[in-house]
């Protein structure tokens, strides 16, 4: 196992003033008093609490570096040159382009997916809040869900509150808007809720004025101050926040102040986890409340806990006839959370989705209903959604990818942005000098769209072209296992390299793997 380095990373500016370190401190072997302190012990001597986060907070996404002892790849795809499974057995026929990577998800209410991903979490960080457009066309075009995360309404500095709770909130208007209007009959938009959500009853206006139809549960969510006292340029605003359930101190007095929160908005505030009690008649009771509100689709989205929560988790779901279920593995990414936490806290995702398959099997072998499952933590690309999807077969529907969806927004903003300002980098340039030549997709979309491809931002014009390879990919793929459609997968199309990975996930080690097969064969005919 690679323990990551303790003391220094990227993701919090921090580094080692030698080369040998102390392995378990992370410290410098020799501390030298005259050092300015670029390690993490030293700049959290005069940053303190800001050197918890990623920085620069609220602007970045952010993975653990920890190597865990198994991950997905200890596993590797099994293929095969016989048979094929739901298409005919024909080498006319059997040709990748024609594998179907739909899926649906839900138990009442079944929301059709063109590939079975869809977006983690984009709350209120500025991050998401910049590059939503892209975010949620981008998931429109290509058939997938988007999930507007935790406090949005809460953190919309234009949010009109009457009695405590919202009756319009321009920036969830916006988001909504955004998907709805290139929704094109696969995918869904899913607003998630937390503490302050609930307060606000954000989930009951959207559902009622903005036509959502899904909504993301997600324990133990909560607003908490926890980078020291917050300060706001405006006493009214204050104020406002207070009785929305902040802990906040005014300061108009400080121009530092005023000008770092010159939009209203707070950058040391973590909206992560508030450790709660999690009680069955409670949880069933917030599933009631939002389907009596109008909701057709009512999904829990839970993080790397204990065993014992995530056979909580997998049970409340069962008896609240919950339409989907997401669990999320520690090592994935985050854009708030602290970074040692990242590392060091929670169950890895390898780990807890084949706990969460066993379990799943014990509740079925019971007769109890088991919710479609998505599992989230370090995915990216085609493999490894083969491989979730496989290992966990046939409770696994969907892969939750958080930091790999939001990067095509990213990318299609700022090719446009530089190529119009004649400062496209040269191993970008080199495809060509405007976006309609760089992206690989827009004739397709051009075709698809016609004159309101000029309408689609380039981000969302990114993701398509980005879901558009996963698609190609996982074709490919599954193509090559003889699995023409996503509900033939299952543990059979994947083998452990080592044992170690075999004793964890219960697929079997390679030199064992077809093992009686393999005798059979040899023998047939010639052995007893």
């Amino acid at each position: 196992m690679g323990p990551g380095r303790a003391n220094a990373s990227s993701a919090t500016g921090t580094k080692n003033r030698v080369q040998d370190i102390a392995p378990q401190s992370g410290l410098c072997s020799v501390c030298l008093d005259g050092c300015h302190g670029p390690c993490e012990a030293g700049k959290s001597s005069y940053r303190g609490r800001e050197v918890l986060y990623p920085l620069p907070f609220g602007k970045v996404t952010a993975g653990a570096t920890k190597q865990y002892p198994v991950d997905y790849g200890h596993l590797n795809i099994q293929g095969t040159c016989v048979g094929a499974t739901g298409i005919e057995a024909d080498p006319d026929k059997a040709v990748f382009p024609v594998v179907s990577t739909e899926t649906t998800v839900g138990l009442r209410h079944r929301v059709k997916m063109s590939l079975p991903v869809f977006t983690g979490a984009l709350g209120s960080t500025d991050i998401a809040k910049e590059n939503w457009e892209g975010l949620a066309v981008g998931a429109a075009i290509s058939g997938i869900m988007v999930v507007i995360g935790e406090n949005v309404v809460g953190m919309d500095p234009k949010a009109e509150i009457h009695d405590g709770y919202v009756v319009r909130s321009p920036e969830l208007e916006r988001r909504v808007k955004c998907f709805k209007e290139w929704h094109n009959g696969a995918g869904e938009i899913i607003l998630q809720q937390n503490v302050e959500d609930t307060r606000l009853r954000s989930a009951e206006y959207a559902i009622e004025k903005l036509g959502v139809n899904c909504i993301e549960l997600k324990w133990g969510q909560g607003a908490k101050n926890i980078g020291g006292e917050v300060k706001l340029k405006s006493l009214e605003r204050a104020e406002e926040l207070k009785n929305r359930g902040y802990i906040v101190v005014p300061d108009p007095s400080d121009a530092a102040v005023r000008k770092a929160f010159a939009q209203e908005e707070f950058r040391e505030f973590e909206r992560h986890s508030r450790l709660g009690m999690v009680e069955f008649e409670s949880f069933e009771k917030a599933v009631r409340r939002y389907r009596s509100a109008g909701a057709k689709f009512v999904s829990l989205k839970t993080g790397a806990y204990r065993v014992s929560d995530l056979a909580r988790a997998l049970r409340y779901c069962s008896d609240a006839e919950i339409d989907l279920l997401t669990i999320d593995g520690a090592g994935g990414g985050t854009g708030m959370s602290p970074w040692r936490m990242m590392n060091e806290w929670g169950i890895p995702t390898i780990y807890l989705q084949s706990l969460a398959y066993k379990f799943a099997s014990i509740l079925k072998a019971k007769g109890k209903y088991v919710p479609d499952l998505a599992i989230a933590g370090g995915f990216s690309l085609e493999d490894h959604i083969f491989k979730a999807l496989a290992l966990g077969a046939p409770y696994f529907k969907a892969v939750c990818m958080g930091r790999a969806l939001m990067i095509p927004a990213f990318v299609g903003k700022n090719i446009k942005k530089w190529a119009d300002e004649d400062k496209l980098p040269a191993d970008i340039k080199k495809y060509g000098d405007a976006p309609e030549r760089i992206f690989i997709t827009t004739e397709t979309l051009k075709a698809k769209y016609g004159k309101d491809f000029e309408r689609i931002p380039w981000g969302a014009i990114a993701m398509y072209t980005f879901t558009d390879r996963l698609k190609l990919g996982l074709q490919q793929l599954m193509a090559g296992a003889r699995k023409f459609a996503l509900p033939y997968l299952d543990r059979h199309d994947l083998v452990s390299l080592t044992r170690d990975a075999a004793e964890v996930t219960g697929i079997p080690y390679v030199m064992e793997s077809d093992m009686k097969e393999a005798e059979r064969i040899l023998c047939n005919g010639a052995c007893r």
